[in-house]
């Protein structure tokens, strides 16, 4: 049992869960709790570390005793170990090191989205939850979003990493993804007030959906990479909604037009 937090291991879970540096430089990150652990699980994600309590539930042991089976390491930390070394208020008593994975992009997605500098952890983590709920087929970050791998994105994901591909990419490469897609998506830029109404565009053929930082507004890259703009009417005249609602309101009227075009 680990009972010292001068453990190596523990230092490296403290370091993953501190700073995105660490995370990109060892190519790992952590995740906490018996649901996400589950998700990444049966997605295939073979874990470097699982590291649990004594009081973790049946359901979690029953998660651990596969993994320790399948030849993983897992190990026990003292509880009040665990439970300083954890993000979360409420430690499950279960946390793993998994890798980073290369992430393939489907070449002929017919429905992208595109984040824009969005920095809040809790609305990158929303907005890409949403997206997997309504099939979202490939998520495009530019370089200055928040870390998809923070320990507060992958809590408001709620597992949605390990079921659709994501990559941050150079706003050049993620021109290059979408003009050498067999039928190139139309590309529009949620503003507050400019475009088309919400109401009045058609997203039934290949589109992507550009959401912007709601305060910063869209880049000009992004707006260079624009073909459409469409607007969210709010006819009680406020002046703009969270990113990850509109992000919700716009992903899925892309799924009501396609379901009754």
């Amino acid at each position: 049992m680990i009972t010292s937090i001068q453990n190596p291991k523990i230092q490296q879970v403290r370091e993953l869960l501190a700073h995105s540096r660490a995370r990109r430089e060892q190519g790992a990150y952590v995740v906490e709790g018996i649901r996400l652990l589950e998700e990444a699980w049966q997605a295939g994600i073979q874990p470097s570390g699982v590291f649990f309590s004594a009081d973790l539930n049946p359901r979690g042991m029953v998660l651990v005793e596969e993994m320790r089976l399948a030849g993983f390491v897992t190990e026990e930390v003292e509880f009040s170990l665990l439970k300083r070394v954890s993000d979360t208020e409420n430690s499950q008593g279960l946390l793993a090191v998994l890798p980073y994975r290369a992430v393939d992009l489907p070449l002929n997605a017919n429905f992208c989205l595109i984040l824009d500098a969005i920095r809040d952890p809790g609305n990158m983590g929303t907005i890409l939850r949403t997206a997997c709920a309504a099939g979202v087929q490939s998520v495009l970050l530019s370089s200055n979003c928040a870390d998809i791998f923070s320990p507060k994105v992958l809590r408001s994901a709620m597992g949605a990493h390990f079921h659709m591909p994501i990559a941050t990419k150079s706003w050049g490469e993620i021109q290059e993804y979408l003009n050498h897609s067999p039928e190139p998506p139309a590309i529009f830029l949620s503003d507050v007030r400019e475009g088309q109404s919400l109401w009045q565009c058609s997203f039934t053929e290949p589109t992507a959906l550009i959401i912007s930082n709601e305060g910063a507004g869209a880049s000009d890259e992004a707006r260079t990479l624009t073909t459409h703009v469409v607007h969210i009417p709010m006819p009680g005249g406020f002046e703009s909604l969270n990113a990850s609602i509109a992000a919700a309101i716009l992903l899925f009227e892309v799924v009501r037009q396609r379901a009754n075009p």
